[in-house]
C-alpha cells in the first residue's frame, strides 16, 4: 500500500522532480546536488517543500535547513509566503550541522534542503562535502541576484557541481508577465536586506529598467561599494 501511495504522489509530480526523486533513490549513496533558484515571490520555498515531501513520500530520510538571519514568519520552520510551514533547522552556518544534528542521526539521512541558501557563506563547502563524501542529496532553493541584479551569495557558486538547476520565474507586479529580477521598494542599499512584499516586488527586465530609483541606486552602489543611503531624500538629491 506505501509503495503504491508513493507511486501516486510521483505520478502527480512534475515529471523532471519525479525524475530525480527516483533517481537519486536508485542511486543512493552516490550524492547528488539540485538547485532551484530565481527572485523573490516566484516560488523557491514552495518548490522546495514539494520536493522535500516527495523524497518523504518514497521512504527518505530528509532533514530542513535554513539561515538563522531568516525570522520573517516563524524561527523554526521554513514558511512559504503564502504561509505553508515545514520544521526545520535554524542554523547560522552549514558545516556545524552534522555535529548539532548528532553523527549517529546524521548518517541515516538521505536528504537535506537548504532555503535561503544565498545567506550561507560555506554552501559550496557544505554541499561538496554531503553530496561528494557523504553520497547524500542535496536541495538548495535560494535567490540567485540581489535587488541590483549581482549574484548573490554563493548560490552560482554550487551551479558546476549541480546535477540540476531549476530557474523559477514571478509575476511582474506592474504588467503581469513573466518576472526575473527582484525590485527593492526602498533606498537600504545592504545587500542583506531581509523582508517581503513590504519591501521587495517582482518586475520583469522592462520594469527594472525603467524604474529610475531603482537606476541611480544600482549606479551608486556599483561606483562605490561603501556608498550608503542614510534616507531617500538623501540617496536622490546624491544622485541627481
Amino acid at each position: 500500500m506505501a509503495t503504491l501511495k508513493a507511486s501516486f504522489l510521483l505520478r502527480n509530480l512534475d515529471s523532471d522532480i519525479a525524475g530525480d526523486v527516483i533517481a537519486d533513490k536508485e542511486h543512493r549513496g552516490s550524492g547528488a546536488i539540485h538547485v532551484i533558484m530565481g527572485p523573490m515571490f516566484s516560488g523557491k520555498s514552495t518548490s522546495l517543500l514539494r520536493r522535500i515531501k516527495s523524497e518523504i513520500s518514497v521512504g527518505r530520510s530528509v532533514a530542513m535547513l535554513k539561515s538563522s538571519k531568516d525570522t520573517r514568519y516563524a524561527k523554526d520552520s521554513v514558511v512559504t509566503h503564502d504561509g505553508i510551514g515545514f520544521p526545520c533547522w535554524a542554523l547560522p552556518d552549514l558545516m556545524s550541522f552534522p555535529e548539532k544534528f548528532g553523527k549517529a542521526a546524521y548518517d541515516k539521512l538521505d536528504v537535506i534542503g537548504i532555503d535561503e541558501a544565498q545567506f550561507f557563506g560555506d554552501l559550496y563547502e557544505f554541499c561538496c562535502k554531503v553530496a561528494d563524501d557523504d553520497g547524500k542529496t542535496v536541495i538548495v532553493a535560494g535567490l540567485d541576484g540581489d535587488y541590483l541584479r549581482r549574484s548573490f551569495g554563493a548560490v552560482l557558486d554550487i551551479i558546476p557541481i549541480a546535477d540540476s538547476v531549476t530557474k523559477l520565474t514571478a509575476r511582474c507586479e506592474v504588467c503581469g508577465q513573466k518576472a526575473f529580477f527582484t525590485l527593492r521598494k526602498t533606498c537600504d542599499t545592504r545587500t542583506e536586506l531581509i523582508g517581503g512584499a513590504d519591501v521587495y516586488m517582482p518586475v520583469c527586465r522592462k520594469h527594472y529598467i525603467n524604474n529610475e530609483i531603482v537606476i541611480k541606486a544600482s549606479k551608486k552602489v556599483l561606483d562605490s561599494d561603501n556608498g550608503r543611503a542614510e534616507s531617500c531624500v538623501e540617496t536622490v538629491a546624491a544622485m541627481i
